[in-house]
C-alpha cells in the first residue's frame, strides 16, 4: 500500500461535500424518509445530509469491519444497539457512509434492511472502483487511503 493519502478537511466536508451530495440526491428526485448513518464513519455525513435535505428522521447502524489502516475483520459485524428493522417498514432510506472501499459494510447494511424498506439508496463521500456496492451518490472516487477529519490523529 502506498504512503500517499487522500486528505479530507472539515472545511471541505462542510462547505463542499455535504452540499454536493445533497444536490445529487435532490436532483435525482429521491426523497428519503430516513437517513441511516453507518457508524462511525457515516455519522457526520448522515447528520449533514439530514439538515441539508430537511430529513429529521435519522438513525444509525454500527458495523465493525476495519481494525486499522487497510486491515479488517473477515466479515462485517453489526454491533448493538441495532435499529429494529421492522421500524423501517415501507420507508425510503438514504444510507450514509464515509467510503465505499470494499463495499462489504454497505452490502451488509443493505442486506439487513432489504426486506423492510420500500427503497434504499447509498450516499458516500468516497468510492473505490473495487467496491462491491456502487453507491448512488458519490462526492469523489479515489484509490488512495483516506484520512477523514473525524479519524485524524488516531
Amino acid at each position: 500500500m502506498s504512503d500517499e493519502r487522500e486528505i479530507l478537511t472539515w472545511a471541505t466536508f462542510g462547505e463542499v461535500v455535504v452540499p454536493a451530495l445533497a444536490r445529487q440526491v435532490l436532483d435525482s428526485g429521491f426523497e428519503p424518509d430516513l437517513v441511516l448513518s453507518v457508524a462511525r464513519g457515516g455519522l457526520a455525513l448522515g447528520m449533514g445530509l439530514g439538515y441539508a435535505l430537511d430529513v429529521k428522521n435519522l438513525s444509525a447502524v454500527n458495523v465493525e469491519f476495519y481494525t486499522g489502516v487497510d486491515t479488517r475483520l473477515p466479515v462485517p459485524i453489526l454491533l448493538p444497539p441495532t435499529p429494529d428493522a421492522v421500524e423501517l417498514d415501507g420507508l425510503k432510506v438514504l444510507i450514509a457512509d464515509d467510503i465505499a472501499d470494499t463495499g462489504l459494510t454497505l452490502a451488509h447494511v443493505q442486506e439487513f434492511i432489504a426486506d423492510h424498506v420500500a427503497e434504499a439508496r447509498v450516499a458516500v463521500v468516497y468510492e473505490k472502483a473495487r467496491s462491491v456496492v456502487k453507491p448512488d451518490f458519490v462526492w469523489k472516487s479515489t484509490e488512495l487511503w483516506v484520512d477523514f477529519p473525524w479519524s485524524a490523529g488516531r
